[in-house]
């Protein structure tokens, strides 16, 4: 299991790598700069301001020496902000995104484990199709315009909640959880659905009923444990997607968190803070997906007896 995680591990400094290179190239690509908004400098102004961040010299140069800065954890300064680093804005909005990362993923495996666990037991039935048709639309439905809706609904309409911020009013974190964690509510349903109606046709289910257990002890001892597999192989890519889906979210509800500071750098050509936040983005998602590896293994020793972290 030590060799395995290691061996994860290390091809985190390849992906990294190209991560960082494909983004520098992109946004090196589009047209402009990050002070061609300053239209008040005057040339020799601009001229200095380009020599001050290494922008007026080779490409490889500057994605050499970003590189050697970045791996001693120095994401260098914002271009936007004078006199903050991209490191002290990332922490201060870090904290705001995984907050709302972890309510939203505990609100989709509540929901989405307790509904496809229903749809599981009755399957053909009412109580299978109602969940199973309302997940189908909670897929096709993204956050950009299921936000919106529930800004409509619920806080303008009916005046229930608030619609803006994070923590500053009672309530505020109710529809920004809502609409970040629907989705993923939906896929865990259809994933508890599947994997609860492949082990409740096993043999040792069977064997369990044979031998008089009750139905409540077979399926949330023996059946669940198995049956809830394929949600925790997929819990990694999910919250690495609440994480980017963050973006969208905390730029409808007007959150301060690392999603909207990298959405406000991309309308500013904010290189250096865009490079940040997709390594920090990239280091997280390559964690959670091991983690997520490491807890099915746990779950599932044929697993880790076949190196299925691998």
């Amino acid at each position: 299991m030590i060799q395995l995680i290691f061996k994860r591990l290390l091809t985190y400094i390849p992906v990294l790598l190209i991560v960082v290179i494909i983004t520098f190239l992109m946004i090196h690509a589009a047209p402009g700069g990050p002070f061609d908004a300053e239209r008040v400098a005057s040339p020799e102004i601009l001229d200095k301001l380009n020599e001050a961040y290494d922008l007026d010299k080779p490409l490889y140069v500057q994605i050499t020496k970003y590189l050697v800065s970045a791996a001693q954890g120095d994401f260098g300064p914002s271009f936007k902000y004078p006199g903050r680093s991209v490191a002290e804005l990332i922490m201060s909005g870090l904290p705001t995104t995984i907050e709302l990362a972890f309510y939203s993923i505990l609100f989709a495996i509540f929901l989405g484990v307790s509904s496809g666990l229903l749809a599981s037991l009755y399957p053909g039935k009412l109580l299978d199709v109602i969940p199973m048709s309302i997940s189908l639309l909670g897929i096709c439905i993204p956050s950009i315009i299921l936000g919106p809706v529930l800004v409509l609904i619920f806080g303008i309409w009916y005046e229930i909640l608030p619609v803006y911020g994070w923590g500053d009013n009672p309530g505020d974190k109710i529809l920004p959880t809502i609409t970040l964690g629907t989705a993923y509510a939906a896929i865990f349903a259809r994933l508890t659905r599947g994997g609860m109606l492949e082990v409740l046709g096993q043999d040792f289910i069977r064997t369990a009923r044979a031998k008089g257990l009750t139905e409540v002890r077979i399926i949330f001892v023996h059946a669940l444990r198995a049956g809830i597999l394929p949600v925790i192989s997929f819990l990694g890519p999910a919250i690495a997607g609440l994480l980017a889906g963050s973006f969208v979210v905390e730029t409808i509800f007007q959150i301060n968190g690392v999603g909207r500071f990298y959405i406000q750098a991309a309308f500013n050509r904010d290189y250096t803070m865009i490079l940040g936040t997709s390594i920090l983005f990239t280091f997280m998602t390559l964690t959670f997906v091991l983690l997520s590896d490491i807890l099915a293994s746990f779950l599932n020793p044929t697993l880790r007896d076949s190196g299925g972290l691998e």
